[in-house]
């Protein structure tokens, strides 16, 4: 079967993105579960142990608090509470860390420190998985054993109001919610007052034993302006003064009842300071956790500084509390300073229970846990505590018992300690055999691509699939035969759950057959090259043939990104390694554009043995005499004199260009800090966002529209220009609309609304312009002798892109978008046209460009540095589709400018039939390499110490970038199918 070269890297690459499903969904499996599931009915709780003498004690001790009151305020970081601005607007709850009936923690969140997480964390106890990152989208039900079905199961009446993540969490659970949505980040007032206005009426009542309050104002205002925005201290007041209402409430209300009330407040991640969460930075997992309660009263000068604890301990902690048994999955340990007001045996009767607990998670799920120092301590810590109750239940000295107790107290803490971290490091089990069948397939994949390229890069852009052979058929049905005994076996003798076993045996069918075809092909493919090699090493036809300095480069360049992502260290700081290669690659440029000046092309090659792609030199042997006509075609019928044919100024302009890109990128550098080594150190974005210069960032803001106006509006028709003017008037009024720039004539305004009415505005023009461009694109197939009207539809789809990406940037971004034009019309004017580079030298070039200026908008392979603002501009509610597409489009906008960019100038600057085809080929091969070595890379590190906050964020990265990859591809066969209808 005959494709052309861009059909079959499509093809290939949406085959890869089947595969790296298949692998993340192996990667990202469920943590450590107990397989006493809650659905059987509750347990009987462990009995209180006994040495010689029965105990009294097999119920579960009562509960220590009548209610619980749960103020979970989203985002909230340590220091808002604890530190200079927790004493400057939270007054009153400084007053009860300080001084008040309280206990402070510092409670640490394990990554990823996203909301749907932290709320499993805290209520189930367990550690969850990575790829819930990717569910807090659209949380399911939760199934685990949890404190909100432990409390519902006793009869409790649960309230709740605040973020909806939790009645999709535990749906039926509450006798009354009202729930707001989480992800319209614009709103960070009416989300809070929607809470708030509940509470006088609630706390009057007395018919419910649990009332929760999800507020998220500040994780908003932390969203859309950062944790240094002068909202946060107004939000961190009415926070503060919400605490004393509530708090005032329940001490008046303890005459009523026998036992004290618990109110707790805590944070289910912090902020970074960019203001976003995800990552694992110091600013997004430390959250304050304070429990406050008449039954904690100190005496004066008691100090209690903050102890540092797990978010995980909350859980055994809130069970306790209410007198529920502890959450089955849970791998924390209860806050002693909770329960050690209580007499002795309550202590040691709380201990036993949780220790029991961890005991019986770590017997199913680690095979030597006899051996595991945290099951011995455990087991020692019992027989004490046996003996102690055979003292107390004789009745012996107390001293003797006081002393006794002491020392089962500190052998049960140690035991908990030992047990929550054994059960920690023990968070997954991977599924390896679904990360096996990914990993197969997208090596297929590569490999199938790296074999073709002698023929993807061929002068007519196809290559042949080898089908239908007898051979071909005989072994593919013998590797169906193999993989379907494999899977029979795995799935059968499989001990945990696999994904792949359970799919149907018609899905699991099909992949295991493109996975066998694709073999098959491989070794059809291979087997051509080899009996075509023996022949063309019999008439070698160029033997002197040679790599450029730009195509070693290249070469080097890939590959030396590619090992650089076995080292943490390098994922960290990747924004570097691109950094590197653009500024070398400028350098080489620059040596290029001075040898082509002064020393004219007598260092180039012969033109029969120029390879026509400059990727692979193993095509120079099918290069003949027509093979350099299609070069000179595939280089727009250019003279190879073409940089000596520049006027003055035109050829100093040529010299210069590489020095002012390379100018560009450096104060590209400056504006955002990325990474984590250097990410706190201030920049110039931190400098304009500050509120003491945003007449500066007004002022770069506006510059830098009018000039994407200028480098964009030159290849748009008339009415896209008029569009384009409106439309970035618009987004410059967006902003202006929601603070974050000023108008001139209106210095000091505070009116500041959510921009709806003029991000809609801007909507409007940004989809008249596609709509302008895919038309003249379909006009431009019904006549097909208007190249200049495909071309023009070309660059007003890019004009759309840049006018979306101008909406979506924040202020401080715009010079990215404004240095990002600049740049590709250097290239385009005095690079790529007077060197008369090749297609296949260019879609690199377009690609490392686009994977720099994703760093250069900020981004990182750190979770927290995508900006979910960008999925609500022009929303007012919270619609997951368009949230979805824009915030993607905001994070992935410069490789996806790049891109429209590369598709233009090929279409517009060359003549060849095959460049669109060669450089989706090359686009699609690209990508595939970093992608397919780096999942084989986290198979072998995956029990490294930074897998899941170093490894993996960069792994949901990987997937997505595969996957624009896939529909950049999808674009660029669309415009070659269009040219070869033209033809």
């Amino acid at each position: 079967m005959r494709l052309g070269s861009g059909t079959f890297a499509t093809c290939c690459v949406a085959i890869e993105v089947l595969g790296i499903a298949v692998f993340l969904r192996g990667f990202f499996p469920a943590p450590v579960r107990s397989s006493a599931r809650a659905v059987h009915g509750a347990e009987p709780p462990a009995p209180e142990p006994s040495a010689g003498a029965s105990s009294n004690w097999t119920t579960l001790p009562s509960p220590l608090f009548s209610k619980v009151v749960i103020v979970l305020i989203d985002a909230l970081r340590d220091d808002f509470v604890f530190g200079s601005k927790g004493v400057k607007f939270m007054p009153y709850t400084t007053y009860l860390v300080e001084k008040g009936a309280s206990h402070s923690f510092v409670a640490e969140a394990k990554p990823p420190t996203v909301t749907m997480p932290r709320i499993k964390a805290l209520m189930t106890g367990s550690l969850p998985g990575f790829v819930d990152v990717v569910r807090n989208l659209n949380s399911p039900a939760l199934l685990e054993d949890s404190v909100i079905r432990q409390a519902k199961t006793a009869g409790k009446r649960i309230i709740f109001y605040g973020d909806e993540t939790w009645v999709k969490l535990f749906p039926k659970h509450f006798v009354e919610y009202d729930g707001t949505t989480s992800f319209f980040v614009s709103d960070y007032t009416e989300v809070d007052n929607n809470v708030t206005r509940h509470l006088d009426k609630v706390l009057k009542r007395g018919d419910w034993d649990m009332l929760i309050l999800h507020y998220l104002g500040l994780d908003h205002i932390g969203h859309i302006s950062g944790p240094n925005s002068p909202l946060i201290g107004h939000k961190l007041s009415e926070m503060d003064s919400v605490l004393m209402k509530i708090h005032t409430s329940l001490q008046s209300k303890e005459r009523e009842t026998p036992l004290p009330n618990l109110l707790v407040l805590c944070g289910d991640h912090g902020m970074s300071e960019t203001g976003s969460h995800g990552a694992s930075s110091m600013e997004e997992v430390n959250t304050p956790l304070i429990l406050i309660s008449s039954a904690f009263e100190r005496k004066p000068g008691d100090i209690r500084h903050p102890k540092h604890v797990q978010q995980t301990d909350v859980a055994a902690t809130l069970a306790i509390a209410l007198g529920l048994p502890i959450p089955k999955d849970s791998v924390g340990s209860l806050l002693f300073p909770v329960v050690e007001g209580r007499p002795m045996r309550e202590q040691l009767r709380f201990l036993h229970l949780n220790t029991v607990q961890l005991s019986k998670l770590l017997q199913e799920n680690v095979p030597s846990y006899e051996k595991d120092p945290g099951f011995e301590q455990f087991k020692m810590s019992e027989r004490l505590h046996g003996n102690w109750i055979r003292l107390y239940l004789e009745e012996k000295h107390s001293e003797v018992l006081f002393n006794l107790g002491s020392k089962v107290l500190r052998q049960y803490l140690a035991a908990l300690k030992t047990l929550s971290l054994s059960l920690s490091t023990q968070v997954a089990q991977y599924d390896m055999y679904s990360m096996m069948v990914g990993t197969v397939v997208v090596l297929e994949v590569l490999t199938l691509l790296l074999l073709s390229v002698p023929q993807a890069l061929h002068r007519k852009a196809e290559l042949e699939v080898p089908l239908s052979s007898p051979g071909f058929s005989l072994l593919f049905y013998l590797v169906i035969l193999v993989l379907s005994a494999v899977h029979v076996i795995v799935c059968t003798s499989a001990e945990s759950s696999c994904y792949f076993c359970g799919l149907s045996w018609l899905a699991a069918g099909g992949v295991m057959v493109l996975a066998s075809a694709l073999l098959c092909v491989v070794v059809s493919v291979l087997t051509n090259m080899l009996v075509g090699g023996n022949a063309s090493r019999k008439n070698p036809v160029h033997p002197s043939s040679r790599w450029s300095e730009l195509d070693l480069l290249i070469l080097l360049g890939t590959a030396g990104h590619v090992l650089s992502l076995g080292a943490s260290s390098f994922v960290e700081e990747e924004h570097q390694t691109w950094y590197f290669l653009v500024n070398t690659l400028c350098l080489a440029l620059s040596q290029e554009t001075y040898r082509n000046c002064f020393l004219g092309d007598d260092s180039e090659p012969p033109c029969g043995l120029r390879v026509e792609q400059g990727l692979d030199r193993a095509t120079a042997a099918w290069q003949d005499g027509p093979a350099c006509d299609a070069l000179e075609r595939d280089k727009g019928h250019r003279s190879p004199s073409a940089s000596q044919g520049l006027r003055g100024h035109e050829k100093w302009m040529v010299l210069a260009s590489p020095w002012l890109i390379l100018a560009c990128c450096r104060l590209l550098r400056s504006l955002n800090q990325t990474g984590v080594q250097w990410a706190h150190r201030p920049d110039l974005g931190h400098w304009l966002t500050s509120s003491d210069h945003k007449a500066e960032l007004s002022v770069l803001a506006a510059i830098s529209l009018l000039v994407v106006f200028v480098l964009v509006q030159r290849g748009c028709s008339s009415v896209s220009k008029a569009a384009l003017a409106l439309g970035l008037l618009g987004v410059y009024c967006y902003r202006a609309a929601i603070g974050s720039v000023r108008f001139p004539w209106r210095p000091d305004s505070k009116d500041i609304s959510k921009g709806i009415i003029e991000a809609r505005f801007v909507y409007v023009f940004v989809l008249g312009i596609l709509f302008t461009g895919t038309k003249d694109l379909l006009k431009s197939q019904v006549i097909a002798t208007d190249f200049q009207l495909k071309t023009v539809g070309l660059w007003e789809i890019h004009s759309g892109l840049v006018l979306l990406a101008a909406l979506l940037f924040r202020p401080h971004n715009l010079p990215v978008l404004a240095f990002s034009l600049l740049i590709q019309t250097l290239m385009t004017k005095f690079i790529w046209k007077p060197l008369r580079h090749d297609a296949a030298e260019i879609t690199v070039m377009h690609y490392w460009f686009g994977q720099a200026f994703f760093y250069f908008q900020g981004n990182s392979n750190n979770i927290a540095t995508v900006d979910i603002s960008a999925g609500f501009v022009g929303l007012d509610t919270y619609v997951e589709i368009p949230a979805v597409l824009l915030t993607a489009f905001g994070t992935y906008a410069g490789p996806v400018l790049w891109a429209s960019h590369l598709v233009h100038f090929l279409s517009s600057e060359t003549r060849s039939s095959s460049a669109l085809s060669h450089a989706c080929f090359c686009y699609a091969l690209i990508c595939s390499i970093p992608v397919s070595t780096y999942i084989v890379l986290v198979t072998s590190l995956r029990y490294h110490l930074f897998i899941w906050s170093v490894f993996s964020p960069k792994l949901l990265y990987e997937g997505m970038h595969l996957l624009i990859t896939a529909a950049v591809c999808v674009f660029f066969t669309a415009m070659d199918q269009t040219r070869l209808t033209q033809s």
